[in-house]
């Protein structure tokens, strides 16, 4: 019997066939397909599952699944913890809006490993940052703080360099 495959439809409308272990990695995507019933030998193709979170267009979704299948293959082969941590970093070392959008996508797939792994990324970027001017910097956010409101908030919060 040929293996059970999942076909995902991303919101841009491009389809993706995922092994079904692959796929029931998201709590979402087998919470969706539980109580389906086994493909009869011979059944043709199912049909999409339609993930419409903008989250998951075409070029995210690939790398969300990209993620899932190298850590079954990880979960099956029995690789390492140092393997396993070695290619999540490379994996992780793509653009901002990248990032982001992984943490959305993991987040609505939910996708705990994923989405932990992106947001102590995230994290870690924003600890090597001394400053919140660094901060913004770093993730091109716009100061929306007049002069004087930056100064209240730095006068309240006053306590807080007197720890470092």
């Amino acid at each position: 019997m040929a293996a059970r495959v999942v076909v995902l439809q991303s919101p841009d409308k491009q389809t993706f066939q995922v092994p079904w272990e692959v796929a029931m990695r998201s709590t979402v995507v087998k919470q969706m397909l539980e109580d389906l019933p086994e493909p009869a030998e011979g059944d043709e193709a199912p049909d999409p599952v339609p993930l419409m979170d903008r989250s998951c267009n075409a070029n995210i979704l690939e790398k969300v699944l990209e993620y899932l299948t190298k850590h079954h293959e990880f979960d099956k082969t029995g690789a390492s913890q140092e393997n396993k941590d070695s290619w999540d970093k490379k994996y992780v070392e793509v653009e901002d809006e990248v990032l982001f959008n992984l943490i959305l996508a993991a987040n609505f797939l939910d996708v705990k490993d994923l989405l932990d792994l992106t947001c102590k990324t995230v994290a870690e970027y924003i600890k090597q940052c001394r400053t919140p001017e660094e901060i913004r910097q770093r993730f091109n956010i716009p100061n929306d703080f007049t002069p004087e409101e930056e100064e209240e908030v730095r006068k309240e919060n006053a306590w807080c360099d007197e720890t470092l």
